[in-house]
Parts: structure tokens; sequence; C-alpha cells
């Protein structure tokens, strides 16, 4: 379960790349101003937005990815074969869902993964209920 957590870690650090790129860039090129960011009281490009609302997308259903996973590391099931296949799913879409949000973000595709990732993480929740009951 370590490692599909390190591999949300990195892909919220690497969103977290691309926000701030796409803030720098947007202070060049004259489209935002620095102090907007102080508040995010502004009019911002397309990119500023769509980075920033991914990045903090990180910090609310994967909490309950990270949960899940370490609840199967305090249970002793951290190799458990049908979690760690849900965790990697869960993983896969989350980068789908990343990737459309701050490439093309067409609104259907995005919500198809991010449904898909939130249907995944309950059944990893779920698991976690029949596997916690049977301990």
């Amino acid at each position: 379960m370590l490692y599909p957590m390190f591999a949300m870690v990195f892909l919220t650090f690497f969103i977290g790349l691309v926000a701030v790129r796409s803030r720098i860039l947007s202070v060049k090129s004259g489209t935002a101003k620095v102090k907007a960011f102080k508040l995010m009281d502004g009019d911002f490009p397309e990119t500023v937005i769509a980075s920033t609302r991914c990045f903090n997308n990180q910090f609310e259903v994967p909490v309950l990815f990270y949960a899940a996973c370490l609840a199967f590391i305090f249970f002793g099931q951290s190799d458990n074969s049908f979690a760690l296949g849900l965790a990697w799913l869960f993983v896969g879409l989350r980068i789908i869902h990343a990737f459309i949000h701050i490439t093309y973000n067409h609104i259907l595709h995005r919500i198809v993964a991010f449904w898909s990732s939130f249907l995944v993480v309950m059944a990893l929740w779920l698991h976690l209920l029949a596997v916690a009951h049977s301990i």
C-alpha cells in the first residue's frame, strides 16, 4: 500500500509544480497580477484556475484513499492483493482525472474519471470493512 500512496504524493507534487508554473507564466505574460494571488481575488487565466483546482482536489477524495491505505497497513494487510489492485486502480484514475483537468478539461470526461475513482475508493473501504471484520 505504500507504493500507491507514494504515487499519489508524487502526483500531488507534480500537479503543484504545474500550478506554480501556470501562475508564474500568467504573471510574466501580464494576464494576472502578483497581488491577485494573495487572496485569489481577480480574473485568472483558465490554466491557473484549472491547475489550482486540480491541486486542491488532491486534498479531498484522496484523503479517503490515504486513510484506507493506512488502515490496511495497520491491520497487517498491506500485501492484500485485492486492496493493492484497487489502490493502483484509484491512482491510475486520479492520474487520468488530473491529466484531463490540467489539459483539455472536458467536463464529461472529467466526471467519469472522478466518479470512477470515487467508486474505487468506496470499494477499497468496503473491502477494508470486510477484512477488519474477519480479523
